[in-house]
């Protein structure tokens, strides 16, 4: 993970925090919004080598942001591992098919994140 780039959106500060701490041990680079009001323009300015993007957010949903993301040629590959509070099947399936490329219920296990996040920066889902 040393050097790699995470994009986390995520609105509730205390779990951002944690994600963050938890990706910045071992050697990730965390840019957090904590809306997704600006997510695609960020995303385009400094494409990260992943995405982890909460799928409840105050002003976009999650499932929005990326159907934006996949319209988007830069950005349509862009790993992304969607969170939510919500672990219900049909939440998984809406964000598999809007695109994402992995799903983590909240709450998580530190090495649940880190083994998702490693597995979308090597190529595999």
């Amino acid at each position: 993970m040393h050097g790699k780039h995470v994009v986390l959106i995520e609105d509730e500060p205390n779990i951002a925090e944690a994600i963050r701490f938890i990706l910045a041990r071992v050697g990730a680079r965390v840019t957090h919004l904590a809306t997704g009001a600006d997510a695609v323009a960020v995303l385009a300015a400094e494409p990260p080598d992943v995405l982890v993007l909460d799928l409840m957010l105050p002003d976009r949903s999650g499932l929005d942001i990326l159907a934006d993301l996949r319209a988007e040629p830069a950005l349509a590959a862009l790993p992304v591992l969607m969170l939510t509070a919500r672990g219900q099947s049909r939440d998984r399936e809406a964000a598999e098919r809007a695109g994402a490329n992995a799903f983590l219920a909240k709450p998580f296990a530190n090495s649940d994140l880190l083994s998702a996040v490693r597995a979308l920066t090597m190529g595999g889902a």
